[in-house]
């Protein structure tokens, strides 16, 4: 039996212990977690047994049971924690804004390489169940030929940049929020011919992006689906001022659509300190199924619910399991990571 992962986490926040370590509670045979370094330690989330809960940054990275360090801090510390854990000759997890600059993440892709370790993006949102969905709808072939695909991630939280009286990149919408449904597309997609950017302070210059739409074009297919002659178009939405939110995903094909209303649940269970350990965590019901809508080959129409594949965010774990103990090739490369990264810096450049 191979043996197990052996993971730190430098970071003892909401990210380590919301988004996280709950996926592990199923992975206990595979994965264990040693060690979780802050500077402060505190004791706002309960602690998990048998884990050395630590300040001294030695026990993390001077252990050499430590297989990967996953850092969690505050993302304005990315590039910093990233090099200093490196430097150690540590494979890295680096949560999401991968880093503040293209610069600096191609300086930590190159340092890991002279190293000769690991370092990779958490992408965890790959693995959420409306995406899985629209994948599997997507490869059934029922839509035809594909035209358009729209990704939603709205909120009504006005009260978040009505409370921001400045604009700071490393703290912008985009910045933070369209790292997750930008990179669905590109694992999914590829890299796109061209890139349309409409990105906005809906309270003015000065203030806090609010709002992003941005338009993937495409002018051939893959060997899971195929394009309209004309090309296809992915779009990725998101504003702070919707007070009803837009579908999750919408795919049009030359055949009909398909609209998955409700977003992935894991997130929202998390909140609710309802875990992975529970057989039903972040399960859709009936209710929440998907509508597909199209015409067969002889032109007869069909409406269905389709039945939500189950997500499980811990899969990047699985993944990494297999990038260190077997020598499987990252989840998350370093061409997608960077190909993010130059995306939301011309998104923002154009913001002060």
């Amino acid at each position: 039996m191979s043996r197990q992962l052996v993971i730190g986490y430098y970071g003892n926040g909401k990210s380590t212990n919301r988004y996280h370590l709950p996926f592990l509670i199923r992975r206990k045979d595979t994965i264990r977690v040693k060690t979780v370094y802050a500077r402060t330690l505190r004791d706002d989330w309960a602690r998990w047994d048998g884990v050395n809960y630590t300040d001294n940054l030695d026990d993390l990275l001077g252990d050499p049971e430590i297989d990967v360090v996953v850092i969690t801090t505050p993302s304005q510390a990315h590039y910093s924690v990233a090099k200093q854990v490196l430097e150690a000759g540590k494979n890295v997890v680096l949560e999401k804004p991968f880093t503040q600059t293209v610069e600096e993440s191609q300086e930590l892709f190159d340092l890991a390489k002279e190293k000769g370790v690991m370092i990779q993006g958490y992408q965890n949102r790959r693995f959420d169940s409306d995406f899985l969905t629209t994948q599997a709808v997507i490869e059934s072939g029922k839509l035809g030929e594909l035209a358009e695909v729209e990704m939603h991630y709205d909120y009504y939280r006005p009260e978040v940049p009505e409370g921001v009286d400045h604009y700071s990149k490393d703290e912008s919408y985009i910045y933070n929020h369209a790292c997750h449904t930008a990179d669905q597309v590109l694992s999914y997609f590829g890299e796109p011919d061209h890139i349309t950017y409409d990105v906005r302070q809906l309270l003015g210059e000065g203030r806090m992006n609010d709002y992003f739409d941005l338009d993937f074009f495409y002018d051939k297919g893959t060997d899971k689906y195929d394009v309209m002659p004309g090309g296809l178009k992915v779009s990725i939405k998101s504003s702070y001022f919707r007070a009803k939110e837009r579908p999750s995903f919408v795919v049009y094909g030359r055949r009909g659509m398909f609209v998955k209303a409700e977003k992935d649940k894991q997130e929202a269970d998390l909140k609710k300190f309802y875990l992975p350990d529970h057989a039903d965590f972040g399960l859709d019901t009936p209710a929440n199924f998907g509508t597909l809508t199209y015409y067969d080959e002889d032109g007869h129409y069909h409406e269905e619910s389709v039945e939500t594949v189950e997500g499980d965010n811990g899969r990047f774990y699985d993944a990494l399991y297999e990038t260190v103990i077997n020598g499987a090739q990252p989840l998350v490369t370093e061409a997608q990571t960077m190909a993010q990264m130059r995306i939301l810096a011309k998104a923002t450049e154009g913001l002060k």
